[in-house]
């Protein structure tokens, strides 16, 4: 699959994520809405990580698996910087393995979060790692 494509039709978010996702700008939402599309196809892909539920956290997206003791949330939004986010508790090593993974890939803020330039492709196989090592965190 090329750089920026993701084929799976994730869920129709509930109409207050659809709203928080919609106040996003058009390149942000595009590349927001290409990640959530991301975060369920990694989990479908994934047969322990189950279900997953999907609600606002401080006004953005924040998915997780359904099951207690699987995973962290991942938060999708945007930076102070300005930059598209993939967020993810920045108590657990989630950002910090990635980062050793792709060390000169990806921008960080610190282990809190990746940082994507909103106009351009989303990476999505090299995303990949991030995703399922947030979302099977705890199975480890």
């Amino acid at each position: 699959m090329a750089m920026g494509m993701c084929m799976f039709d994730p869920p129709q978010p509930d109409p207050a994520i659809a709203a928080a996702l919609n106040a996003f700008a058009t390149a942000e939402r595009a590349a927001l809405l290409q990640l959530r599309s991301l975060v369920f196809q990694v989990a479908a892909e994934d047969d322990r990580i189950g279900p997953l539920v999907e609600e606002l956290k401080w006004g953005q997206p924040s998915i997780r698996p359904k099951r207690a003791k699987v995973g962290t949330p991942v938060r999708l939004g945007q930076a102070k910087t300005g930059q598209v986010a993939v967020f993810v508790h920045c108590q657990t090593s989630v950002i910090s393995d990635f980062r050793a993974v792709f060390p000169d890939r990806f921008h960080f803020d610190g282990n809190r979060a990746v940082l994507l330039d909103p106009g351009g492709p989303v990476p999505v196989e090299d995303l990949r790692p991030l995703l399922q090592g947030a979302l099977t965190y705890h199975l480890r």
